[in-house]
């Protein structure tokens, strides 16, 4: 096993870092004293990197420099990466873009390999830390089955009705997403042990919700975007007639999960971490969310969400995914928000940003 990373060792490179999770994982690093290599694709984008800069004037201990790297361009994070004792890999392309399913899958699979390759050429790599996500996990269960780090997206094939298939890579984004993670997350196991150098692990988050650092992370169709819409007073679109069970984490959560990871003395390469609800009352079926949005912000006239009979639920909503962060907690050493707080915490986020009217 390589050895844990530490403040001592150098910089960190974080990809994706004007994302939402990728923000939140720069800023932590920054807490904790890192030197942060933030990649970015345009460093001259303002409106995706202003908040990232804005962290150097917060005295935090530690520093952030923007970097550049393109997750389609080889070679392209060779500079960033140099000297770095860790990778933190949290760029990706989920679909929220108008990516087509095809350009989904190599963003999240065909592409890291030569990230991977980029972060090992740096010279320094004791951990590379990967954003997969629950999507690698999941796969057709009854209800009320609660998953673990054990699950693997392309278990029990037959629930998928022949769906689960290379010919539908390019045709199915949902398919094409879970497939690619889990082959990323497999692909980089398999590199860092023939490697020997460094370990490799992976970061699953479920419906990643919480504050927005800036406007630019209320990405279209994303939950915390979802929550916002519901704060308009418009139905939950996501699913048939808004029926989903939400199983929260924060994103403050998802990104020190990655830093825990790669200063842990319990992870190896091959570790996994589902990052979920810490307990049930982080899981809440969209008529709960609803009530619970409209709960902690009194003043705003209507809160959207699922479909109603009254004051029941027009319909039953399947009940999955169940699913806890009971090994992040106890092998990392995770500290997790309430779910009241990182409700309250996204919607006085969005106040602040002027989408949501407060």
């Amino acid at each position: 096993m390589a050895e844990a990373v530490t403040a001592a060792d150098g910089p960190i490179a974080v990809t994706g870092s004007s994302g939402y999770i990728g923000s939140w994982i720069v800023q932590d690093l920054a807490e904790q004293g890192y030197t942060v290599r933030a990649c970015v694709r345009d460093v001259t984008q303002t409106d995706k990197v202003d908040h990232l800069l804005a962290m150097n004037d917060s005295d935090l201990p530690g520093q952030v420099e923007l970097a550049s790297g393109d997750l389609f361009n080889p070679g392209s994070y060779d500079d960033a990466f140099k000297d770095c004792s860790a990778v933190l890999h949290a760029g990706a392309t989920v679909g929220y873009n108008r990516e087509t399913p095809q350009e989904v899958y190599d963003g999240c699979f065909t592409e890291v390999e030569h990230v991977l390759e980029s972060a090992i050429r740096g010279g320094a790599l004791k951990r590379f830390v990967f954003t997969s996500s629950f999507a690698a996990v999941g796969h057709p269960r009854p209800e009320g089955y609660v998953f673990t780090e054990s699950d693997w997206c392309g278990d029990n094939l037959e629930g998928y009705r022949g769906a689960w298939t290379e010919d539908n890579i390019p045709k199915n984004r949902d398919i094409a997403y879970a497939m690619a993670k889990a082959r990323a997350e497999r692909m980089m196991y398999e590199m860092a042990e023939k490697d020997g150098s460094f370990d490799a692990m992976a970061i699953l988050p479920l419906h990643v919700i919480g504050p927005l650092m800036c406007a630019n992370h209320d990405q279209g169709w994303s939950w915390q975007n979802c929550m916002k819409f519901m704060w308009l007073g418009k139905e939950y679109k996501k699913s048939r007639g808004g029926r989903m069970l939400w199983n929260n984490v924060d994103v403050r959560d998802v990104g020190r999960a990655h830093r825990l990871c790669a200063e842990s003395t319990n992870a190896k390469n091959g570790s996994r971490y589902i990052l979920s609800a810490s307990d049930p009352t982080g899981e809440l079926f969209t008529w709960q969310m609803q009530a619970k949005m409209r709960e902690l912000f009194p003043d705003i006239a209507e809160v959207g969400g699922e479909e109603m009979d009254g004051t029941e639920p027009a319909e039953h909503t399947y009940d999955s995914p169940r699913s806890y962060c009971t090994l992040a907690i106890d092998e990392l050493g995770l500290e997790t928000y309430s779910i009241d707080e990182t409700i309250k915490a996204t919607g006085n986020s969005y106040i602040k940003l002027g989408l949501v009217p407060g």
